[in-house]
């Protein structure tokens, strides 16, 4: 295999690991256009020998065991047995690249087929600047996935001094909460930064737009799944789930009015077509069979 390049081999999707360039992009009008938002998510899994090493420091526990007990005290207390971020590691990133015109042009997991999280934290921290720091877009991704990557990139000696740039006014910061240009966090605007409580979370924001959400996989079984070897399974979930959140974008670009209701839906129909075009890829076909659309009620 040709050895890459690192400095060059940002978001490549599927496992043909070959260096290339970014394709460029044409509006119709053919003039250039750009990747200009990054809708990304994450799933994750403890890290056995840290939980082992830390939450059971001074005891005899072997790492797979600490896991367990410690995901049975969580549940003793709180009702889930999600493991804080702190103790985990990222084992799938899927990113969509979009245009400054919302249309979806790619959607990647990083590090196929190996998914190796300090080379997933590598890829997607080089990948934003490499793409000229696009505006990150999550749903609650503030909360958990960008602190996340943050501690990995922490762990793993990764630089980002583009992103935590603290020598900048405060709002400039990319890492500031109302730094909507750098990071849009949809949860944020849906809940008005905190005010209340969206209960449901991505799931029900996608079931409103017909949309699949939450299907074979969900999040508290992505542990499980991956001490049973399903780390594909798991890119495959994930790369679901960023469908849903474009959907949402989409939607919530409409509220700000920068969509149109009739532009917005000609992009959800170019996007099932291009979904289609791809449906040898699981995961688009499995999002597919699914398929729902939104019941418009000015029809």
């Amino acid at each position: 295999m040709k050895k890459i390049d690192h400095n060059t081999a940002y978001f490549v999707r599927g496992s043909d690991l070959r260096v290339r360039q970014p394709s460029p992009l044409f509006n119709k009008n053919g003039s250039m256009a750009k990747v200009h938002y990054l809708i990304f998510d994450i799933e994750s899994v403890a890290d056995p020998e840290l939980v082992a090493k830390v939450h059971f420091a001074g005891k005899e526990i072997e790492p797979q065991a600490a896991v367990r007990a410690y995901r049975d005290e969580l549940m003793a207390a709180n009702g889930s047995d999600f493991i804080p971020y702190t103790f985990q590691l990222p084992v799938s990133v899927a990113i969509a690249k979009v245009t400054a015109d919302f249309q979806l042009d790619d959607l990647v997991v990083l590090d196929d087929p190996q998914f190796r999280p300090h080379e997933i934290c590598s890829l997607f921290w080089r990948g934003w600047k490499h793409y000229g720091q696009p505006t990150l877009v999550s749903f609650n991704g503030r909360g958990f996935d960008i602190p996340l990557m943050e501690l990995t990139a922490f762990r793993y000696g990764i630089s980002i001094p583009q992103w935590l740039s603290l020598d900048q006014k405060t709002y400039d910061q990319p890492r500031n909460r109302y730094n909507t240009r750098s990071h849009f966090d949809l949860h944020d605007v849906l809940t008005n930064f905190g005010v209340t409580r969206f209960s449901g979370g991505l799931n029900l924001a996608a079931n409103l737009l017909g949309k699949p959400g939450k299907m074979e996989v969900q999040g508290n079984m992505v542990q499980d799944m991956y001490e049973q070897g399903e780390v594909a399974k798991i890119n495959d979930y994930c790369r679901c789930d960023v469908l849903d959140t474009y959907f949402i974008f989409l939607r919530t670009m409409l509220m700000l009015g920068n969509l149109s209701l009739q532009r917005e839906q000609d992009l959800v129909r170019q996007t099932k077509e291009w979904l289609e075009q791809r449906n040898d890829i699981p995961a688009f076909a499995l999002y597919l069979d699914h398929w729902g659309d939104w019941a418009n009620p000015w029809e």
